[in-house]
């Protein structure tokens, strides 16, 4: 756990008697606070160099509190990514919020030209930003056939209990693994993407789902509160896009799989 994190969490303790403040709040108000950290220390860089030359006027709070926001990526405009949406949004419970297709490549890496889409092997494959109350998180869908999970695994089963820690490695959060019918293995489990502060941009905490089928082959799924960075399409979610009940209702629909 981060210095930030203990210090918000001592924080609430010290409210005691005040509303509650979830460990997801927490995390969330931690990751911002990396952020601003991140941007004094990137605005008191500039001013060192630039203070031989002349004297730099102090930056104002909003410079470094709030992030530029982005208009959507333009590769959600690309053919088959509104409809890709549509059938997404179809899958979901209401009042999740709206959501359209964006590229990564696009509002985090500002690539240009953008590469070109990448394969696609379930239909709903991509990457997409979920709107809601002001905020933007986002919900990543990806299938693997089992030839590629042999190759990212290097041989090892692709049905390895998630829950128990492989060597070295912390646990899992709230790791929930189960064996259903027809050889199918779900597992979910939370993550807070506090890794420290190397690096944009900074996750907000998140939901992670794999569903491990019977062929080998594997569907996976990222349930994000969002990211900050230089430049955002909008600050982050209270909360991830999806429940676990609804992220786990989600991972069982068959809309996700390749056709058989």
């Amino acid at each position: 756990m981060s210095d930030d994190v203990r210090e918000l969490l001592g924080r609430a303790a010290e409210d005691a008697g005040r509303p509650v403040i979830s460990t997801e709040a927490v995390y969330a108000r931690a990751a911002r606070v990396r952020w601003r950290r991140r941007a004094a220390v990137s605005a008191a860089a500039v001013c060192t160099v630039a203070a031989g030359a002349f004297v730099v006027p102090r930056l104002s709070s909003s410079a470094t509190d709030t992030p530029q926001t982005s208009s959507v990526a333009s590769s959600a405009k690309a053919p088959g990514a509104t409809d890709r949406a549509a059938r997404l949004t179809e899958l979901l419970p209401s009042g999740v919020g709206a959501v359209e297709e964006v590229s990564f490549a696009d509002i985090i890496k500002h690539a240009s030209p953008l590469p070109p889409e990448p394969p696609r092997t379930g239909p709903l494959d991509g990457q997409y930003a979920v709107r809601r109350d002001g905020g933007v998180g986002y919900l990543t869908v990806d299938v693997m056939d089992a030839d590629a999970v042999r190759k990212k695994l290097g041989g090892g089963a692709p049905d390895a209990n998630l829950c128990v820690p492989e060597k070295g490695a912390p646990a899992r959060t709230d790791c929930v693994r189960e064996e259903l019918s027809g050889g199918r293995v779900l597992t979910i489990w939370s993550d807070a993407m506090d890794y420290g502060e190397g690096g944009t941009p900074l996750w907000g905490p998140e939901l992670a789902a794999r569903l491990v089928l019977a062929d080998g082959s594997l569907l996976g799924v990222r349930d994000s509160t969002g990211f900050e960075a230089d430049v955002v399409q909008g600050p982050l979610l209270d909360s991830p896009p999806l429940t676990r009940a609804q992220l786990r209702e989600l991972m069982l629909r068959t809309e996700l799989l390749p056709a058989t």
